[in-house]
């Protein structure tokens, strides 16, 4: 059972993700908050595995309480929870150590699913926070796979088994779970992700994830 946190300070958000999240078989809310002070306190006494954390909300704001989570070790996964889909607050939600990002007007099935991946290790982002963070530059749906021959940038850029690795980073994987889809060591993962950044001048396993999305894989 995967056990959420919700952080909001809207009683009526609150009260219908905590219908959405226990309507769902494998998931249950163990405590919620209305502001980021309260908000890390629960998750402090429950120790959830996934926290849906809202981001403006009076006192300490939800990026500000990410940042206590992540920096007090927390082994939560943050996953913000808001209406605000600007680059300087994905960016900075982010940088705080959120693990996913998505907006309150997706979908009941986008959320559950983004609790689950984040629950996994996974980094669920809006496609929306991922233009946000790329200015300028949108995120084209993902073409139909071409021959080798006709995918020259994946080769100058990335080839062999760091193109696999680019792919499932772009899909939200954890190092473990890479290592355990490709069945290679995770120290190996870290390596070839190590290279990937390098390669394709990225500082960040988020910024390869939204550059793996950007490039169709």
């Amino acid at each position: 059972m995967i056990r959420v946190v919700v952080v909001d300070d809207h009683p009526l958000v609150r009260a219908g993700l905590r219908a959405l999240v226990d309507a769902a078989d494998d998931l249950e809310v163990v405590g919620e908050a209305g502001d980021g002070e309260r908000g890390v306190a629960v998750v402090r006494d429950t120790e959830p595995d996934v926290v849906l954390m809202d981001v403006s909300m009076p006192g300490l704001g939800g990026i500000e309480a990410t940042r206590l989570l992540v920096d007090g070790g927390s082994a939560a996964h943050v996953v913000v929870l808001t209406s605000f889909p600007d680059e300087g607050t994905v960016r900075s939600a982010l940088e705080a150590g959120a693990s996913g990002y998505l907006l309150k007007d997706a979908d009941p099935a986008t959320v559950l699913a983004g609790v689950r991946a984040a629950a996994a290790g996974g980094a669920p982002l809006d496609p929306r926070a991922a233009r946000a963070v790329l200015p300028g530059r949108a995120v084209p749906p993902r073409a139909p796979a071409a021959p080798a021959t006709e995918r020259p940038q994946e080769a100058r850029v990335v080839s062999g088994r760091e193109a696999e690795v680019l792919r499932l980073i772009g899909r939200g994987l954890s190092n473990k779970q890479i290592a355990r889809d490709l069945d290679i060591a995770e120290r190996t993962v870290k390596a070839h992700a190590g290279s990937i950044f390098r390669r394709i001048g990225v500082a960040d396993r988020t910024s390869a994830a939204l550059w793996a999305r950007d490039h169709g894989y």
